[in-house]
């Protein structure tokens, strides 16, 4: 079954709209952002997440202190890391990981030692696709999230194109930068169906 992650959650509401949605992964953004949550932020919303919805920490090239330190008091189920980083630090963390991946052309390096790869726009958080196109004839080895533009009008198209492991969304299920509780629910209802 499709998986889908809601990323950038940082109120109660929108995490339980997501947890009772359906959503399989909840995303707090640890890096500077316009979403970015604290660790106690992340720790008190992850309070309300039952054990089979995973709480996956998005790092922009983190330390692997910084990694263990989320894990430890959050507590992560999953990391999400973007940006530089060494690959050789995903043998060192005790929980799965995602290695986000800009696809900006046809050379984007498409491998990692994380457990799971993510492709996204060439600006992460934007709302803006990147040229499927570009995936279109690879041979990916590991499993893999589809992020970048997604909402729930073009969802569906995503997952006939890639048959991805999972999807993940944040500005798509905003209104004016706020997650959007209809949105939310709507968007998990268009992978699920």
């Amino acid at each position: 079954m499709l998986k889908v992650k809601i990323c950038g959650l940082s109120d109660e509401k929108a995490v339980a709209q997501a947890v009772n949605s359906g959503a399989d992964y909840i995303g707090f953004v640890l890096a500077p952002s316009k979403r970015q949550v604290s660790l106690e932020q992340a720790h008190d919303l992850a309070q309300a997440i039952p054990k089979n919805v995973k709480k996956v920490g998005v790092f922009v090239s983190p330390s692997l202190a910084e990694l263990k330190e989320a894990i430890a008091a959050i507590p992560l189920d999953v990391v999400q890391v973007h940006g530089d980083f060494d690959d050789q630090i995903f043998d060192q963390l005790t929980v799965p990981s995602i290695r986000a991946l800009q696809v900006t052309d046809s050379d984007t390096v498409l491998d990692s030692k994380a457990d799971f790869l993510l492709f996204d726009a060439p600006v992460a958080g934007s709302g803006q696709t990147f040229d499927w196109n570009l995936l279109a004839d690879k041979d990916i080895k590991k499993p893999y999230f589809i992020a970048g533009g997604l909402t729930a009008d073009n969802v569906a198209e995503a997952i006939a194109l890639f048959q991805p492991y999972a999807v993940d969304v944040s500005s798509g299920v905003e209104t004016d930068g706020v997650k959007d509780l209809d949105k939310i629910a709507r968007f998990i209802e268009s992978v699920k169906k």
